[in-house]
């Protein structure tokens, strides 16, 4: 919160509006001044009506002095200090009652401000219910239920079908299909096996899973991602700092006018009715609607965001992606899966595809290379022996030898492509990598491998563009294969065959037009990250580089939450703008009434009241979730099997 306004709040989180310290404060000065007047209206003493007003004046003051006097005593004013003046002047008017209303209506403020807060706070918080209450650990043989926070590294859980994972590790045995909606916001369940990584909250499918634990309660990806979070949330956004410098230097000015006021007023006229209107005019410069307007709206909006399987890292952030107007994309594992695999094979002198295939496996059986996973993928690696005295030329290809024959593997130019002279060629205008195979001398088929672009890209870049973006693709392969693939998702702007610094240098020249996001793996797309205006991680769940060096970072593989996630944030800064007008535009209006005498003490401090209740009511609206088309938006259950609709946890808009 901001200092500006000198609001307080506990380390609690309330679950409900009377659990709020400030409301519960309100109410009691609430029924206490509703009987103060009471008392009055029925022909009372005025010792009973003053002792009930005061009484209510203590209670809802209570909520706001102790915070302004312990600013004061730092050097820092804020709101607070001006409502704690007009409450104390109003006193030596003798306006016992209308001090009373004023620290009645800001504790409501107060208490209303504490309540929003906390409750988007517990968006980042509800991330941490997903994990369940028990979890079942293999010990001695025997099946030992533990606390999740009683794991240790190396320990082995028992997940069974329907159960939620309690903390991140490695898959030791069993294959299934893990839902990770509640996480990433992916609606369709991850196949996962032996050696596959799983993150706390996971929902397992059908299988039994071995799971060795591979990081403790405390420090998993949910207990990570609150952390960073929470963390980041410190970091105030360009509209934030506005709002402090709106409210700093108004606070000390407002006191000095009212002084002036109250002087010159007194030279000129009754001195008792110009300090009560410099009291007014005082309350209602109260800055405190627009001071809290921007921190309720960014909570809110990132807390939302952080619910869908977003990180915002704070104001900042937040802000920027509403100002975003292009946007520049990594090919590999952003536009595409970075999952190679064989989209043709093309066949010479009378060999079949399986054959040509069955001489690739054989020499890429050991090999790590991408393009050996994407040949093996092909195949049934079960019937393929490997082959004998393999080599590799670097740069070139492999060669060894198959079933006794001389057999190679390798790019067109090492290996002549003879009569696949045209399908290379071919190949290679579509964006696929083309290697030859050849098999006792002669060239036997050609093999056309491709990291193909994500099923969902081609509607990406159409809402990109529908949303008024400019977007460009930057990758460092070659031109061919990068502007088959761009023509294909729909992109005009193609830059090909980029080291790092020149995807840096490429943003810097998008950003000297429009705002600019760069949306990349968060490692080897660093200098770009840091370079644009904003650096957004794709799939990002687990990868500590990505989320530390990217401002959003999106965990799931579902490229759609890059559109939901700029519309969620577009709308999230319309609404901050909405409540800084609203906010000066109430102190524009309300000064110039309240010194022409036009507004009572309290007139002003009920409008202004108001307006703050509206603000935060409005700045709220930011955490509203919308789910990606064909899902649904459940939130999860602390259980260890969620209900149907909480597989679909939903993007954001």
């Amino acid at each position: 919160m901001s200092d500006a306004c000198g609001c307080g709040g506990d380390e609690h989180e309330p679950d409900r509006p009377w659990q709020v310290t400030e409301l519960r404060a309100a109410a009691v000065a609430g029924v206490l001044l509703v009987a103060g007047y009471t008392a009055e209206w029925s022909g009372a003493g005025p010792l009973p009506v003053l002792a009930l007003k005061a009484l209510a004046l203590l209670a809802g003051a209570s909520t706001f002095v102790p915070t302004t006097l312990r600013r004061l005593v730092r050097g820092r004013i804020g709101v607070g200090t001006l409502m704690t003046i007009a409450a104390i002047g109003a006193v030596l008017l003798g306006e016992v009652g209308e001090a009373a209303m004023l620290a009645f209506l800001y504790s409501i403020s107060e208490g209303l401000e504490e309540y929003s807060l906390a409750r988007t706070r517990r968006g980042l918080r509800a991330l941490l219910s997903l994990v369940p209450d028990q979890a079942t650990v293999l010990r001695g043989g025997r099946e030992v239920a533990l606390a999740p926070s009683e794991l240790r590294v190396g320990d082995r859980m028992l997940v069974r079908p329907g159960e939620r994972v309690a903390t991140d590790g490695v898959i030791r045995a069993g294959r299934t299909a893990l839902d990770v909606s509640a996480i990433t916001g992916e609606s369709v369940p991850v196949e996962a096996g032996p050696a596959g990584e799983v993150f706390a909250g996971s929902i397992n499918g059908t299988g039994v899973l071995e799971v060795e634990v591979t990081a403790t309660a405390e420090d998993n990806s949910l207990a990570r991602i609150v952390r960073i979070v929470e963390a980041e949330q410190s970091r105030k956004g360009a509209g934030q700092r506005l709002a402090d410098r709106v409210a700093r230097p108004l606070v000390p000015g407002v006191m000095l006018a009212a002084v002036l006021i109250a002087g010159i007023g007194s030279l000129l006229g009754d001195p008792l009715t110009w300090i009560e209107r410099a009291l007014v005019v005082l309350v209602a410069a109260s800055p405190c609607a627009l001071a809290i307007s921007i921190p309720v709206t960014v909570v809110a909006a990132i807390g939302a965001a952080s619910r869908s399987g977003v990180l915002v890292k704070g104001g900042a952030a937040l802000e920027a992606l509403g100002r975003v107007r292009a946007v520049a994309l990594d090919k590999t594992g952003t536009l595409t899966r970075n999952q190679p695999s064989v989209v043709e094979v093309a066949t010479a002198d009378g060999a079949t595809r399986d054959q040509v295939l069955h001489v690739a496996a054989a020499l890429e059986a050991r090999s790590e290379h991408p393009l050996a996973r994407a040949i093996l993928a092909a195949v049934d690696t079960d019937t393929i022996t490997p082959a004998a005295e393999v080599e590799a030329v670097t740069g070139a290809g492999l060669a060894g030898q198959v079933e006794g024959r001389t057999a190679r593997l390798g790019r067109p130019g090492w290996l002549e492509p003879g009569p696949l002279a045209a399908d290379v060629d071919r190949m290679q205008h579509a964006g696929a990598t083309a290697v030859l195979v050849e098999n006792d001398g002669v060239v036997i088929g050609a093999v056309a491998v491709r990291d193909e672009l994500r099923p969902e890209a081609s509607e990406v870049i159409t809402r990109l563009h529908a949303g008024g973006y400019h977007v460009a693709m930057l990758t460092g392969d070659n031109h061919a294969t990068a502007t088959a693939l761009a023509r294909e998702a729909g992109i005009d702007s193609v830059h090909a065959e980029l080291r790092p610094e020149d995807k840096a240098r490429i943003v810097s020249e998008l950003r000297r037009e429009r705002s600019t996001a760069m949306v990349g793996d968060g490692v080897n797309d660093a200098p770009a990250l840091a370079t644009a205006d904003l650096g957004i991680a794709m799939g990002a769940m687990g990868t500590d580089v990505a989320i530390e060096t990217a401002d959003v970072a999106l965990m799931g593989e579902d490229l759609r939450h890059l559109p939901h996630t700029l519309d969620h944030a577009r709308r999230a800064r319309r609404i901050m703008l909405q409540n800084v007008g609203l906010s000066l535009a109430i102190i524009t209006v309300l000064m110039p009434l309240a010194l022409v005498g036009v507004l009572g003490l309290a007139a002003v401090v009920l409008i202004h009241e108001v307006a703050e209740v509206v603000v935060i009511v409005n700045g709220v609206r930011a955490g509203r979730v919308t789910p990606l088309p064909g899902e649904t938006r459940a939130l999860p259950r602390r259980s260890g099997r969620p209900p149907p609709a909480d597989r679909n946890a939903g993007a954001i808009h």
